[in-house]
């Protein structure tokens, strides 16, 4: 029988802060800049475009007029026809012209942005990717991405040629006519923008809330896909799709407050429309019937007001759209300011080349303040030589690995290679010169032959063949149909436990570093496979500093030193022969792992 217990409530979101616009604009500013001539060309193609789309309406009156006298005068129109159709000719060839210059300075940036966010990503600590939620973080960076390309083109294909068409118009109404037509059109603008300006501002938390609650059910359903298996385990598709739902019903709440908030705005821009377009007509007309505009002149009015209310509507699209790009953009850019926990020292050196040697001298660690992992610990790995640890879950074996990498820094003592501090090294030196064979092996979704090769990708390939031998990986990849070209899945979720550890086995073999650390390397492995490649991995740990970090004892018995961890402390020390003699913890793990081992060889 199904659970009947009560829905848990979704997370919430974190609290909406203020967009700061004129910093997101600043930060974009920059990308765009360094195009500097394209953008300038764009800028004159723009103008040139405005300048022939305005003295359409001009020429046209003049024709009205010209028809209208006598017509021995039927000379001029024809002129004139000429004169429209290259206006209206250089508008459209000035337009392609600005899109020609300027396609490429949107594309750039929008890649420029998308790459140093990527790398940005991947520079921030492992802490903040145990924390973040995949399917949300993907969402803010496609949605940041495509707004960079609405923000770019909405100002500079809508925005700015309104503007400069509106000082045009603005400047022959004065000119040509009085100060009448101007007030009219001016008190009409500023109405318009102040209201579409004021509804979008109060639309923006209700645009946020729908991101907000998109991204949370994204994350909720990717979550769950990757989890496919553990969801099949326990039955769960519906208690799964009623998580989902909810997220979604949120989302469809702020999707509908969204949508007729809209709604208000479009009604009150076309209000305010209407009554301007209304009071120029009839301030335009009443000048014909007083015999101080002619009838092309009522016609030119019109036509500038059709040029200027379409676009301005349209406006009104832009501007909720500038402002939707805005917040989407400020997401991503947000990722870009999170605080790089772990970052080289201002004068980080390089490692150095040849034989290293490692020291943790009294370190200290915690992965919060409240609750303290490694308790001073110290040993040395000297060249060549191989230390092992071992000990219960939870005594911070695995934790060793993580400092050495330096996916964290230690809350107290030092570790040091070949004298050095860590804090020291650049990160991409100390990690290079570090192989790792981790407890739980993810693939990227790709061949194994890509796979493997990740660990050195400038590796041939018959080097990555002679890493996959060397792994005992090599027969098995033979019996597929595809070989080394077949797929992995997601997270390598086509092979089996074991066949993903040799994968990872050979990949840090292909890799070659001078530092090596196996942590619980053989675990997924039966026994058989396991004592074939225990062999390899000896040969490998030769003349390199190795750290192995292990559960079953049988594979660290050639180790020069055990350290023997409980409770985040070292308790005990000395080689395989002397810890037996000794008679402690080690030895008591030793005995029953013996049993338990001949237990396993009595069943059928």
């Amino acid at each position: 029988m199904r659970r009947t217990s009560a829905l848990p409530r979704p997370p919430a979101a974190p609290p909406l802060t203020a967009t700061h616009t004129w910093l997101t604009i600043r930060t974009l500013f920059p990308y765009l800049w360094q195009y500097r001539l394209r953008v300038l060309l764009a800028m004159g193609a723009l103008i040139g475009a405005k300048v022939a789309n305005v003295s359409v309406p001009v020429v046209f009156k003049h024709m009205i007029d010209g028809l209208s006298g006598p017509q021995q005068l039927l000379a001029l129109p024809v002129l004139l026809l000429v004169l429209y159709g290259s206006l209206r000719f250089s508008t459209a060839l000035f337009t392609e012209l600005r899109e020609i210059f300027f396609a490429r300075v949107t594309q750039q940036a929008v890649r420029h942005i998308a790459l140093q966010v990527f790398r940005h990503l991947h520079a921030l600590s492992l802490r903040f990717h145990l924390e973040r939620q995949t399917g949300g973080l993907s969402r803010d960076i496609e949605r940041g991405s495509r707004s960079i390309s609405s923000l770019i083109s909405y100002s500079l294909y809508s925005i700015l040629p309104t503007l400069v068409e509106l000082s045009l118009v603005l400047g022959i109404l004065f000119f040509q006519y009085d100060v009448g037509f101007v007030i009219i059109t001016v008190i009409s603008l500023a109405a318009y923008i102040l209201f579409t300006v004021k509804v979008s501002n109060w639309r923006i938390d209700i645009r946020r809330a729908v991101n907000e609650n998109d991204s949370a059910a994204n994350s909720r359903a990717i979550d769950s896909l990757i989890n496919y298996e553990t969801v099949k385990y326990f039955n769960n598709e519906e208690y799964e799709a009623r998580r989902y739902d909810e997220q979604m019903k949120q989302w469809e709440d702020a999707a509908t407050r969204s949508q007729l908030s809209l709604s208000f705005l479009n009604l009150g821009q076309q209000a305010i429309i209407a009554l301007g377009v209304t009071a120029m007509m009839w301030r335009a007309a009443s000048g014909v019937v007083d015999g101080r505009m002619s009838i092309g002149d009522l016609v030119l009015v019109n036509a500038f007001l059709i040029q200027l209310y379409i676009p301005l509507n349209f406006l009104g699209v832009v501007y909720r759209e500038i402002r939707q790009s805005l917040t989407d953009i400020e997401r991503m850019f947000n990722l870009l300011s999170t605080h790089r926990e772990i970052a080289d020292a201002p004068d980080a050196r390089d490692l150095p080349a040849g034989a290293l040697r490692v020291d943790f001298e009294a370190v200290r660690f915690g992965y919060d303040k409240e609750r303290t992992i490694l308790h001073d610990v110290g040993f040395c790995i000297a060249p060549g030589k191989t230390v092992a640890v071992v000990g219960h879950s939870g005594a911070g074996k695995s934790t060793l690995s993580r400092l050495l990498y330096r996916f964290y820094d230690v809350s107290g003592g030092t570790i040091r290679i070949n004298g050095e501090d860590l804090r020291q090294l650049k990160q991409a030196s100390l990690r290079a010169a570090i192989g790792i064979v981790p407890q739980d092996t993810v693939l990227f979704n790709d061949s194994i032959f890509y796979n493997i090769q990740y660990g050195r990708p400038e590796a041939s390939r018959d080097e990555v063949i002679a890493a996959a031998r060397a792994a005992q990986l090599h027969d098995f990849i033979e019996s597929l149909p595809q070989k080394y070209d077949s797929k992995v899945g997601e997270r390598g979720l086509k092979l089996s436990g074991g066949e993903k550890q040799r994968v990872a086995i050979a990949r840090t073999l292909l890799k070659d570093p001078p530092i090596l650390i196996f942590d619980e390397a053989t675990s997924a492995l039966d026994s058989q496979t396991e004592k074939a490649i225990q062999g390899q991995l000896e040969q490998a740990a030769r003349g390199r500093t190795t750290l192995v970090i292990a559960h079953r004892l049988s594979t660290v018995m050639n180790a020069d030193e055990i350290l023997v961890m409980g409770e985040g402390r070292i308790i005990e020390r000395g080689t395989h022969g002397a810890l037996l003699e000794a008679d402690g913890a080690y030895a008591r793990m030793w005995a029953l792992q013996q049993q338990e081992d001949n237990a396993a060889t009595l069943l059928p």
